[in-house]
């Protein structure tokens, strides 16, 4: 192995540490569309083992428990992208209740996926299918 592997599989370990640094805090509900996600191979490979370690792990609370700084459906969401040095803000909805032209996007859609149960702080290393992305979730709001 080269030294350029090397560092390349330091580099993700490192960034799957980051990721998996902290539990997410998720609803049953949430938790059972996540799941029912990946079973319908609506995510890539990278997307999937991600998604089920971080299932493995979640803590599961009831609605009323959700910490309000925690991204879920009925919520706005302010992220910077750091690899585009953007700041961005979405509206995650249910999927009956998608609106593009109003902003509201589904809570499946791919930057709703990457930081669903994250809290205000977090930042997340993500494999997005035009390439990997560093997000840091900055405000949430309930809608």
């Amino acid at each position: 192995m080269n030294v350029e592997s090397v560092l390349h599989s330091i580099k993700k370990e490192k960034q799957t540490k980051d990721i998996m640094s902290k539990n997410v805090i998720l609803t049953t509900g949430i938790y059972d569309m996540i799941k029912d996600h990946v079973r319908r191979n609506k995510v890539t490979k990278q997307e999937e083992e991600l998604l089920l370690q971080e299932l493995k792990t979640a803590n599961q609370v009831l609605r009323r428990d959700l910490p309000d700084d925690v991204v879920t459906v009925n919520r706005r969401v302010k992220i910077k992208d750091h690899t585009e040095n953007k700041e961005k803000e979405y509206m995650f909805v249910s999927t009956t209740k998608v609106n593009n032209k109003k902003g509201k996007l589904s809570i499946l859609c791919d930057v709703a996926v990457a930081t669903i149960g994250r809290q205000v702080g977090d930042i997340i290393h993500w494999p997005f299918r035009d390439g990997e992305r560093k997000l840091e979730i900055l405000r949430v709001e309930n809608i």
